[in-house]
């Protein structure tokens, strides 16, 4: 069985960062099973699941300082398992859409950590309205829901919530990939 290890990468924006540090895992024998990239300013972000022999993984860590400055990046390593008793869950992702204002994410997340339901990925952006120009705020989350909530109450809770705030929400069903 392979070993897991999830590395964070952050450094300046540029061209080929993907293809220096994808390379760099693979000449250790790496494989990257699970990845998020992404530009937030002028900095490029990497998260990132490799597996690979105890021997990659150990080579990878013995490696940081020469692979950060190879690759002018600040890398974090944390070894890691896939989890073996994942309570059961149903998967469902909430999408929200509202003026931009501090505060959204975080009564968001409160709303489903006071009701222990897990945001397995959370994604949050900004853009300009058509033809006004205001800022509007987006953001997604994928779930994963106890089977014992209800699901229609849970739905109203989270739509009553947010239209107490001015937020335009959705709470759906989603497929797990097999």
């Amino acid at each position: 069985m392979a070993s897991l290890i999830v590395i964070s990468a952050l450094g300046s924006d540029r061209p080929g960062i993907v293809h220096a540090l994808t390379g760099a895992i693979l000449a250790h024998q790496g494989n990257i099973l699970d990845s998020r990239m992404t530009i937030l300013g002028g900095e490029f972000a990497v998260l990132m699941l490799v597996s690979g022999s105890e021997q990659t993984l150990t080579a990878l860590e013995q490696d940081q300082s020469t692979l950060e400055s190879n690759l002018d990046l600040t890398l974090t390593f944390k070894r890691t398992a896939l989890p073996e008793n994942r309570p059961k869950a149903l998967a469902y992702s909430a999408d929200v859409i509202a003026l931009d204002h501090p505060g959204i994410v975080h009564e968001i997340a409160n709303f489903f950590s006071q009701r222990a339901i897990n945001i397995d990925d959370l994604s949050t952006g900004t853009y300009a309205a058509p033809h006004t120009g205001t800022t509007m705020f987006s953001i997604h989350l994928a779930l994963s829901i106890p089977v014992e909530e209800s699901i229609g109450k849970l739905r109203d809770a989270f739509i009553d919530f947010c239209e107490e705030r001015n937020l335009d929400a959705s709470l759906n069903a989603q497929r797990r990939p097999a």
